[in-house]
């Protein structure tokens, strides 16, 4: 069973309404909060430092809930939420609970509530460049991704040189992974990722042509994703050494969700020449130059 604190009816005062009573009068919330966190170390040591503090957490509900008003129960709890995680790094799920017992309804009931699940979810992205400083618009793409409060950057392979693949020619490849976590869902990440490669002067006129940054969503948890404009698991990864070589290097053994093999298991189901798909004509190399 996971680790879990449990906030049961609290109560709050506040504003929150389509109605324009509700939003003059104000009326009586109720919240209920499951924050699932790793108590193993407090449980050891007794120490308040290494827990989640509950009584720090209903303040700010308290205080987020009364200084914010929202038309919907739904936008309040989503943002509400949202900055809960973001403020208290050791809670790493969320469920959330507003009860409105004096909603705006002409019949007898009992209660309206609105339940929401929201957590830190772990994603690999694949990132890659063979146009003008390869190694700053990798850089790039990890710095926005840092700067991004809805993103916390795990780790950063080392990144590997890799020839071109298909009948453009042009420059080798600089390619890494990144393991991340995200507050985005798949499509979210999707627009993000896509606004940091345009930041960075990505165009798609040529079809495996050159480019200044290219960001794949590799994996995200262990979701299936099958969108006309998003697969995950990236369809092609596990015929890419340019995918799997650096990913390996941070996840060895996240586990494919379809083909459920490891990332090393893939990585040796290629043969040491085979350059797979798009983007890698050959075995890497490692560059020299770039430790992350």
């Amino acid at each position: 069973m996971k680790n879990c604190i449990k906030i049961k009816q609290l109560e709050v005062f506040a504003y929150h309404g389509c109605e324009e009573q509700e939003k003059i009068n104000g009326q009586k919330f109720y919240i209920d909060a499951n924050l699932y966190t790793d108590i193993s170390v407090a449980g050891n040591t007794d120490d308040l430092n290494e827990t989640v503090n509950y009584a720090e957490v209903c303040d700010f509900i308290n205080k987020f809930l009364t200084k914010n008003r929202f038309d919907l129960i739904e936008a309040a709890a989503w943002q509400c939420t949202t900055e809960l995680l973001k403020t208290f790094p050791k809670i790493r799920e969320v469920d959330f609970t507003i009860y409105k017992p004096q909603a705006p309804i002409p019949l007898p009931f009992g209660n309206v509530a609105i339940s929401i699940n929201r957590k830190w979810s772990k994603a690999i992205l694949s990132i890659g460049s063979n146009m003008g400083d390869k190694e700053e618009h990798l850089n790039c793409a990890v710095d926005s991704l840092y700067d991004d409060d809805n993103c916390r950057v795990n780790v950063v392979s080392n990144y590997i040189e890799t020839e071109p693949y298909g009948p453009v020619e042009q420059d080798n490849f600089l390619n890494g992974c990144i393991e991340i976590e995200t507050l985005y869902s798949p499509e979210e990440l999707l627009k993000k990722v896509n606004q940091i490669e345009a930041f960075e002067g990505r165009t798609r006129e040529i079809h495996w042509g050159p480019r200044t940054l290219d960001i794949d969503i590799v994996f995200y948890e262990n979701q299936i994703v099958d969108l006309p404009e998003l697969k995950i698991p990236h369809v092609e990864m596990h015929k890419r050494i340019f995918v799997l070589e650096p990913l390996k290097q941070i996840a060895p053994y996240w586990t494919h969700p379809i083909l459920n093999k490891t990332v090393t298991q893939l990585l040796e189901d290629l043969s040491p020449n085979s350059g797979g798909c798009s983007g890698c004509g050959g075995c890497p190399k490692i560059s020299e130059e770039t430790d992350n």
